[in-house]
């Protein structure tokens, strides 16, 4: 037990938390979180598929067509070097929303998947360089 207690009373710790996004289409939303992203398919369920993971770096986004939310959710995904994944996710064709800005919080980038959910993809500010608005 770790000693510290929650507002409901118990310790359990949370072991994870993962975002679940509706999406059009199950199959085109894994061609490109995997082959433009760089996720891999962690699992995926029906015949065919119609809801599943996909996974990098042991951090995971559920898809579930049709269901399960609304297009445009926005997620933090923070990484060791958002310019490397920038001029990857450049390479790779993915849907780039917003160029690098160096705020304050982060360095940080946006890229939109095929149903208007929104990656913020960040690491730490550069100090060497001016914050952006």
């Amino acid at each position: 037990m770790s000693g510290v207690i929650t507002a409901n009373g118990t310790d359990a710790k949370v072991e994870c938390i993962i975002p679940i996004l509706k999406v059009k289409s199950f199959a085109a939303s894994i061609d490109y979180y995997v082959n433009v992203l760089g996720f891999r398919v962690e699992w995926e369920w029906g015949n065919p598929p119609n809801i599943g993971s996909v996974i990098r770096d042991n951090c995971s986004i559920m898809l579930c067509e049709g269901e399960q939310g609304h297009p445009g959710t926005w997620i933090w995904m923070g990484v060791e070097d958002a310019g490397e994944y920038y001029e990857a996710y450049k390479v790779s064709g993915a849907k780039i929303r917003e160029t690098p800005i160096n705020y304050p919080w982060a360095y940080e980038f946006r890229v939109e998947d095929l149903d208007g959910h929104v990656l913020r993809i960040g690491s730490g500010p550069k100090e060497d360089e001016p914050h952006g608005h």
